[in-house]
């Protein structure tokens, strides 16, 4: 199994998951022209993927998704609560719906989605396994649950959301309102947050650790990366971050 991302933040978000001969996008905020480019990138073209898998949403996560889909005749999975009031905007295209958050599969690769605290109709993160190996994601979450702690517990490779240091978003320019909707327990992942969560998991198999979804304005690479490693023990180094514009290059899950 092997991930890459096309890129990870408030401009857009899309991760491509690929195990056996099978592959789905997880997201899709870009536009088309710039997703067909940023599949170039990872050595790709959109004929290559067998799905679209959606998180929630929000325009970052989901807004080049049905016109990506209907182009390229792609299957789309989301649960009803994320379809609900987009039902127009997906006409001619095949919606799968996630019930239950019960798992799936798209060819050789098992989606399993699970449930987040975040202001949105009813997201969904999701583990993707090969049958021997585990994805784990998690980005768009407010504050950890034990739930999710037990879902991402003994994962081989882990994208974990770093959205924004504390002390950057309070003293930001960003004006009250939203500066409450980001740090609340229905907004994103401190960096402090993402670091304790990963604290309280079982980190036996990691092969890979990426952080993701960052704020361009209320945080950086190097302290994401800090936050993970003093809470890990492990080298700032070995640590990955997903880009806006760059994304990430594949990682091989072995």
């Amino acid at each position: 199994m092997r991930f890459a991302y096309l890129g990870s933040g408030s401009d857009g978000n899309g991760l491509v998951v690929e195990a056996g001969g099978s592959r789905l996008l997880l997201d899709c905020g870009f536009t088309l022209g710039e997703t067909v480019k940023r599949l170039a990138r990872a050595g790709l073209e959109p004929g290559q993927l067998d799905a679209i898998v959606v998180t929630h949403e929000h325009d970052d996560h989901i807004g080049g998704v049905a016109r990506f889909a209907r182009k390229y005749q792609l299957p789309v999975w989301l649960t009803y609560g994320t379809l609900r009031g987009l039902e127009t905007r997906f006409e001619s295209v095949t919606v799968r719906l996630i019930e239950g958050y019960q798992s799936f599969a798209v060819g050789d690769i098992e989606a399993m989605p699970y449930p987040v605290p975040h202001d949105a109709g009813e997201p969904a993160q999701f583990v993707f396994s090969d049958g021997a190996r585990r994805l784990g994601v998690l980005t768009d979450v407010g504050c950890s649950t034990r739930h999710i702690e037990t879902v991402l517990s003994g994962c081989d490779a882990l994208a974990l959301e770093c959205n924004h240091d504390l002390d950057l978003l309070r003293n930001s320019s960003y004006p009250p309102s939203l500066k409450q909707r980001i740090a609340g327990r229905l907004g994103h992942l401190d960096n402090g947050s993402a670091g304790r969560l990963l604290a309280e998991l079982d980190r036996s198999r990691l092969q890979h650790l990426v952080a993701v979804h960052l704020s361009q304005q209320n945080n950086s690479p190097d302290l994401a990366r800090t936050a993970l490693a003093e809470a890990t023990g492990c080298d700032a180094g070995w640590i990955a971050v997903a880009d806006q514009s760059e994304g990430l290059d594949w990682r091989d899950v072995r």
